[in-house]
């Protein structure tokens, strides 16, 4: 009992002295209401070749795994590393960006190429990242935090500069969104924020290949995936468990009496956009399963709606000590 008293004191003290001004990993917000979000660029010799601010996905953060579609400016077939940037300010093709523009980095080495000419899909192990959110005296810090606290059961433990890799990945809005599935008449609802649009044909979502959830979008080949109205956040959050439950009947979840057009499936409360996907591909690496969908239906339930997304602490952090509102949904 002592010794559980002096660790939960000592808890209290490392949180005061991390630099942090929220106290919850991940903030939810609107995307669209996010002023002044930060551009990633693909540099080359200190010049932008690419700015792939909405043109890229963010996959797996263990280990960190970003998918980049076929472009037309740099042919990644012949790029087994690359470098991206993160930065409050916006660049051109060719310009120079500076140390002191670049608020973030991650160095990345290629581990799958998926599809052929301009139909392929790359994908990139993050190797290291460096970031200037918070001081480095805060990053040592929270370092420790994550040594001392997070190596527990049912946990992903980030070790090392994996850590620092997650936190700059999530200094963009990444949108969680709801899948639901269905086998006979039983369902399941979760959510997920890895995963995306790849091109105007494909849909890529990542799980955890040992969750129940990921056999089971493997069993039923068609799913639905939804974006959501910010307004649900809690229940969204709520809903991650169900990534190792099995599946149940349709009461048990939150619902709505709208069908997807279809696929025929149950939509969520609050949907604001759905699409309908039919599996064509997966991959392993990592805790992740990556899933290649075609896209056989896309709907806008809401015109011009508002979708709900989250971002990274440290970044909200950055964000609180220049003055720029954050609008956060907190827990």
């Amino acid at each position: 009992m002592v010794v559980l008293l002096n660790m939960q004191f000592f808890k209290k003290i490392l949180n005061k002295l991390n630099g942090l001004h929220f106290n919850q990993e991940y903030l939810c917000l609107t995307k669209e209401y996010l002023d002044q979000p930060l551009f990633v660029y693909i540099i080359a010799d200190k010049r932008i070749i690419k700015d792939i601010t909405n043109h890229h996905l963010f996959t797996g953060y263990s280990p960190l795994v970003f998918t980049f579609p076929f472009y037309k400016e740099i042919d990644l077939s012949n790029h087994e590393n690359i470098n991206i940037l993160f930065s409050y300010r916006e660049f051109k093709p060719n310009d120079v960006l500076n140390a002191k523009d670049a608020l973030a980095s991650i160095t990345l080495k290629k581990i799958h190429e998926q599809g052929l000419e301009n139909d392929r899909f790359f994908y990139y192990e993050g190797r290291t990242a460096s970031h200037r959110f918070i001081s480095s005296f805060y990053q040592a810090v929270i370092q420790f935090q994550n040594q001392l606290y997070n190596k527990k059961p049912g946990n992903v433990y980030l070790p090392g500069n994996l850590l620092k890799q997650v936190q700059v990945a999530y200094s963009l809005p990444r949108i969680i969104s709801l899948i639901t599935v269905k086998q006979n008449d039983l369902f399941n609802l979760f959510p997920t924020d890895l995963h995306g649009q790849i091109d105007d044909e494909h849909y890529i979502i990542s799980l955890r290949y040992e969750g129940k959830a990921a056999n089971q979008v493997e069993m039923t080949q068609k799913i639905l995936i939804t974006e959501i109205d910010p307004s649900f956040y809690k229940t969204v959050y709520s809903l991650g468990k169900n990534h190792m439950q099995e599946l149940k009947a349709k009461d048990q979840f939150p619902f709505s009496e709208g069908f997807s057009d279809l696929l025929q499936l149950p939509l969520p409360k609050s949907a604001v956009c759905y699409r309908e996907l039919e599996l064509e591909q997966r991959l392993d690496h990592g805790i992740h399963r990556f899933f290649l969908f075609k896209i056989i239906n896309k709907k806008l339930i809401v015109d011009k709606p508002d979708t709900l997304a989250h971002i990274h602490n440290v970044y909200a952090t950055w964000r609180h000590n220049k003055g720029l509102p954050g609008n956060y949904l907190l827990r």
